[in-house]
């Protein structure tokens, strides 16, 4: 198809669908046999949670983040069963003459709960009303990856280059213990920052999500853009004892003897973390545009975040974004009435920024900071926004013609606890709301640029009005709606109920 490049739109074309994985040793956990549809979860890894009440108390709520999410929720439902395809809805749900024709785009399927809440997403929200016969599917377990050395993360990265809109289940980075216990051949490394890597990724942007008529943690929006790509997420390391390093850089086109010392200092520990990154600045001004034509459409006030004090080495970060602000936004700030005339874009330290997050309750603010200080401090918002089940995170990178790519994802991760009890027979209660409007989001944005915006958007709208008036009810996820609320499976249904 043709493609165009334009400031914050992309276009995109079709892809091969991949081979999955073998079967995994639990029943609940087969993969799929074919290659067209993902399948529920193999073993463990730690993840935040996103279930039960939340306290009152601001600092409470903080403090007890890890309880959230497991809660409870009942059993899977008798007419719901595993076959060679994955988790399929009960034989008896009645069939959808006309459904909606769902443009092209790349589906990862993960693992543990989010996977297994996920299925029933789609089996009960999805397929009954859309056709999805020209989404890829893709299996990230780490089994899987294993299995094919990796082979079906390149497979994803090169189907997002070309489709441009990517929709991601939370996936594990195996630890040496999942290592054992997986039997895997290796700890493969993330695979979201190979993503972030493989599509240049720009930033990741995390927003509260908000439900009219229901208090969360933020009154009124609250942006954040992450850097998605630098620092120690891409660090090389060594081991080592006693000795002298020197850390050295030979420019491009130079010989190894013009070589420049970065650093050089005597290591008299025995133990030792050596390590080595770096922050690469030049799309930062993508970055600087993405986050402040946002705040502008939205009416919220921009900040940006750094440790310049100490790290000196992001001083550029910070002179890049008021460099963009002053000459392409603060008279438009201005003009919109969101900042004073004569005011300047406000810089803070990381230290400020973490009890800016907690004071600052009535929300209207957006935020902007590298790689490390973004996650930690997303974690924190989502925290005080109740639940990362109500926080979104959509990575947006570019290809080598300027056409963005975007993928979305939830903020949180595999909910290990929660589904350790789900095998184990016992309740849970999981907020898929994060998930959804990321499904959403990757429905919406492969509509807007492979065509069919004026079905799916109707179908995304409606779906999202339901879960809201829902949670309006008090029949939410027990995150929100406490002790009352409902089980992981009551909730899917109470809204494929809305659907039909």
């Amino acid at each position: 198809k043709g493609r165009t490049t334009v400031p914050i739109a992309a276009v995109g074309s079709y892809t091969l669908v991949r081979p999955l994985a073998k079967e995994c040793a639990h029943p609940e956990r087969n993969a799929l046999a074919g290659t067209r549809r993902t399948t529920p979860p193999p073993p463990k890894t730690p993840s935040p949670s996103l279930g039960s009440a939340g306290t009152p108390n601001m600092m409470l709520r903080l403090l007890s983040a890890s309880s959230r999410m497991l809660s409870c929720a009942a059993p899977r439902n008798p007419g719901q069963v595993v076959g060679s395809r994955g988790l399929v809805a009960s034989a008896s749900a009645a069939p959808v003459v006309h459904k909606i024709s769902a443009a092209p785009m790349v589906y990862v399927s993960g693992e543990e709960m989010t996977r297994y809440t996920m299925q029933l997403v789609l089996d009960k929200w999805v397929h009954p009303h859309v056709d999805t016969s020209k989404w890829d599917f893709y299996d990230l377990r780490a089994k899987n990856r294993d299995d094919t050395e990796d082979q079906v993360l390149r497979d994803v990265i090169a189907a997002g280059n070309k489709l441009k809109a990517i929709f991601k289940e939370p996936t594990i980075t195996p630890t040496a213990g999942q290592v054992k216990r997986l039997g895997l051949k290796k700890a493969w490394g993330s695979p979201n920052g190979a993503m972030r890597r493989g599509w240049n990724g720009i930033t990741i942007s995390r927003d509260t999500i908000h439900i009219d008529g229901v208090e969360l943690g933020y009154k009124n929006p609250v942006f954040f853009e992450r850097h998605a790509v630098g620092g120690e997420y891409s660090a090389g390391y060594k081991l080592t004892g006693r000795g002298k390093l020197t850390t050295t850089f030979v420019p491009e086109g130079c010989t190894d003897a013009e070589a420049i010392v970065v650093d050089q200092r005597d290591i008299v520990d025995a133990q030792n973390a050596v390590v080595t990154y770096h922050n690469p600045y030049d799309n930062v001004y993508h970055l600087a545009r993405i986050f402040f034509g946002r705040c502008l459409a939205a009416g919220i006030t921009p900040y940006v975040v750094t440790k310049k004090t100490v790290f000196k080495w992001q001083e550029p970060f910070w002179q890049i974004m008021k460099e963009v602000f002053d000459a392409d936004y603060k008279a438009k700030f201005v003009e919109a009435k969101i900042m004073a005339p004569g005011a300047e874009l406000t810089h803070f330290l990381s230290d400020a920024a973490t009890m800016k997050l907690v004071v600052w309750t009535d929300g209207g603010f957006g935020m902007a900071a590298h790689n490390y200080d973004g996650d930690v401090l997303t974690d924190e918002l989502a925290q005080v926004h109740m639940s990362p089940g109500f926080i979104t995170s959509n990575l947006v990178g570019v290809d080598e013609h300027g056409v963005l790519i975007k993928e979305f994802e939830a903020s949180h991760g595999t909910v290990t606890d929660m589904d350790d009890a789900r095998l184990r027979g016992e309740e849970t209660s999981l907020n898929p709301l994060g998930m959804v409007e990321g499904l959403m989001g990757a429905m919406n944005h492969a509509a807007d640029i492979h065509g069919g915006a004026d079905e799916v958007h109707p179908y995304t709208a409606k779906l999202r009005a339901v879960i809201h008036k829902l949670f309006r009810e008090g029949r939410g996820t027990r995150d929100l709606c406490g002790a009352g609320g409902l089980t992981t499976e009551q909730f899917i249904d109470a809204v494929a109920d809305e659907l039909k």
